[in-house]
């Protein structure tokens, strides 16, 4: 499959390796160029726009950080909405919101373009080793022709429908609930630190009974070795998933109180200065309110 890659993240250097390395001619395009050296290396066709790395492909995928970066993609001046090829498919793995997923999927169609969501659920090292969770929308014949970039790219895919906006909404939701777990077990750890019990006790107790789940265990560790540093998701990232949450919910009148403690914790973090830190850092955010640091 000829596959175009814009946005060389932690997490998109992973996934399109992946795709460089199951066979698929790869394109690739980044607005820093320093970040398409080690694929380019390996083998893929470096582009210098988003007109080349387009031209010619089937699909082209993009893992971009926000709204914002992905209007600009298809909108600007020789983005993918004048350069993709008809027939093709623009996939969007980032997490977005629903408005601007929807406008997409409108647009393209217009176009002779065809859009589906692709949101992934997992950390950059998952990605790197083909084990993250795919969360796809779209017209059933695409999401079929592009299940074998799927497999290459995750453990299991998880169709959300027909609709791309719909997988939008699982990732969203998906998000809200991972936040509001980190906040629960930096809650659990403070109170558990108060009484001088170990953190890593604490940490066996929730993953070896109730709580034996990848979140309690990935972001359980990450709370007790204050790994604060090994960045997958950055408090910007949170605050961001968190808007999106809020944003989705009161476009349907669906009421999520626990957001805001999550995002108030987001918020608290940039305040100390930890803004760039992985999100688990909300749990320190806890400590100090706990008057544990």
């Amino acid at each position: 499959m000829k596959v175009g890659f814009i946005g060389l993240g932690r997490m998109g250097q992973g996934m399109a390796g992946r795709i460089q390395g199951a066979g698929h001619d790869l394109a690739i395009y980044d607005q820093v160029p320093e970040l398409l050296e080690t694929l380019g290396e390996a083998g893929a066709t470096v582009a210098g726009s988003v007109a080349e790395v387009a031209a010619g492909r089937d699909v082209v995928i993009d893992m971009l950080p926000h709204d914002t970066a992905l209007e600009g993609l298809v909108f600007s001046p020789g983005g993918l909405l004048e350069s993709l090829p008809k027939g093709a498919i623009h996939m969007p793995m980032g997490t977005h919101g629903v408005d601007i997923i929807g406008r997409l999927t409108e647009v393209h169609r217009e176009a002779g373009q065809h859009l589906v969501a692709g949101h992934v659920l997992g950390r950059p090292d998952l990605a790197a080793e083909g084990q993250l969770s795919i969360v796809p929308g779209g017209a059933p014949e695409l999401l079929e022709k592009l299940q074998p970039l799927f497999d290459v790219l995750g453990k299991r895919t998880f169709i959300a429908g027909a609709e791309p906006q719909a997988a939008t909404a699982v990732k969203i939701a998906h998000n809200f609930v991972l936040g509001a777990a980190i906040e629960i077990i930096g809650e659990g750890m403070s109170l558990a630190r108060a009484y001088d019990v170990e953190p890593e006790l604490f940490h066996r107790v929730l993953t070896e009974g109730l709580f034996g789940c990848a979140a309690f265990e990935v972001y359980g560790r990450i709370i007790v070795d204050e790994a604060y540093d090994k960045v997958g998701a950055s408090v910007s990232i949170g605050i961001k998933d968190a808007n999106l949450a809020l944003t989705a919910g009161e476009r349907k009148g669906v009421p999520l109180p626990s957001n805001n403690v999550w995002r108030d914790r987001l918020l608290g973090a940039v305040a100390h200065g930890d803004g760039e830190c992985d999100w688990a850092v909300m749990a320190r955010e806890q400590a100090r309110a706990s008057g544990l640091e």
